[in-house]
């Protein structure tokens, strides 16, 4: 009868044990999401503009330059092709709402509008846009906008 409770003790420790491992073992965290134009649609705000003017220069924020009514404004990437820029809470004069077109293309978003780039990074909340050669050959323009 000893040897029974012992061989289920043993089995229960064993059984513990293993749930233990299974329980700490971590599971990789997925940052990124499928670049679709499906995924990627939502309404952002932009949250970090930089700009180097050459691969070897600091990074320079440029979200500073913009006017106060202009780091408030929305975009509505919509999953149809269409975006609107909203100027939205304070308003610029002339007021900066417009709409147009986008898409995505292997890792680029494709617009006729602000919202285009190499897609650096997307974690289904944060887009991380850059476009090289914005201004001058071997610069780059980074767009950071997040889903609200």
């Amino acid at each position: 009868m000893r040897t029974k409770h012992f061989f289920f003790a043993k089995i229960s420790f064993a059984g513990f044990a293993i749930l233990c491992i299974m329980a700490s073992c971590k599971k990789e965290k997925n940052d990124t999401c499928p670049t679709t134009v499906a995924v990627i649609s939502g309404t952002y705000k932009l949250t970090a503009l930089k700009y180097k003017p050459a691969s070897e220069s600091p990074e320079q924020d440029y979200l500073v330059l913009r006017e106060d009514c202009e780091k408030d404004d929305l975009i509505d990437l919509q999953a149809n092709g269409i975006y609107t820029y909203r100027d939205a809470g304070i308003t610029c004069s002339p007021d900066g709402t417009n709409s147009g077109t986008w898409g995505v293309a292997g890792n680029t978003i494709i617009s006729d509008g602000v919202v285009s780039g190499t897609i650096q990074r997307f974690d289904c909340r944060k887009l991380v846009l850059y476009s090289d050669n914005f201004i001058i050959p071997g610069d780059r323009l980074t767009l950071t906008i997040e889903k609200q």
